[in-house]
């Protein structure tokens, strides 16, 4: 199976790429995850990498505004501001701040009583072509500042902005394969979501991809 990427303007096709491979996707198992590196220390180092991520995506925006123009037809001029997608998103990286993940002191009868955010593991993302940078960084930043890995599985019409977005990721210092954009069928993303070592999913989709998405992870 092969995605491409199409100027919906013109209808000429950008780019081809195969779908992810059983074997690439093996490797992501292998990633770096948080739960080694737990504590104060690790989420305000994540935290700085996002915010590195931020300075990233303000230097590439006018590059990655003309990706979504090129892919699904987001509008760059002036009037509805060049790249105010990217903006949106340059300011969620920068509003995470390591006090979010904070213990939470609560009294009991015990010494002491405290409510501790730690890691789940890879968050498996569906995500819409509509909005494909905010979207995507709506869920990655908090999933990757708590010390999570990411896949993203973006809408098939827009995979280089899923590219785009994992290497910024990388760019900014995260683990190489920690946030992964892979290309999937619908089945295939079935097999992921159904794979035990995945430990949420979260979708921004249709009604029909919301059902079916809850109807297999509400029998897991």
């Amino acid at each position: 199976m092969t995605f491409q990427a199409t100027n919906p303007a013109t209808g000429a096709v950008l780019e081809t790429f195969e779908e992810t491979a059983p074997e690439e996707l093996a490797g992501f198992w292998s990633a770096p995850t948080a739960r080694r590196a737990t504590g104060a220390a690790a989420v305000a180092e994540r935290a700085d990498r996002l915010r590195a991520a931020a300075r990233i995506l303000r230097e590439r925006k006018d590059a990655y505004a003309r990706t979504m123009a090129l892919e699904m037809g987001k509008p760059t001029g002036a009037r509805r501001g060049r790249g105010r997608e990217v903006r949106l998103g340059v300011r969620l990286l920068r509003a995470v701040r390591e006090a979010f993940l904070a213990d939470e002191p609560h009294p009991t009868e015990a010494s002491r009583s405290y409510v501790r955010f730690e890691a789940l593991g890879p968050v498996f993302a569906i995500m819409p072509w509509n909005f494909p940078f905010w979207q995507v960084f709506r869920f990655a930043a908090p999933a990757l500042v708590a010390g999570n890995a990411g896949i993203l599985k973006h809408a098939p019409n827009v995979p280089r902005c899923a590219l785009e977005i994992e290497s910024v990721f990388r760019d900014a210092g995260f683990p190489d394969g920690l946030f992964r954009a892979v290309f999937l069928s619908n089945a295939a993303a079935g097999g992921v979501i159904a794979d035990a070592r995945v430990r949420a999913v979260t979708l921004t989709e249709s009604d029909r991809a919301g059902s079916q998405v809850a109807e297999q992870t509400g029998g897991t």
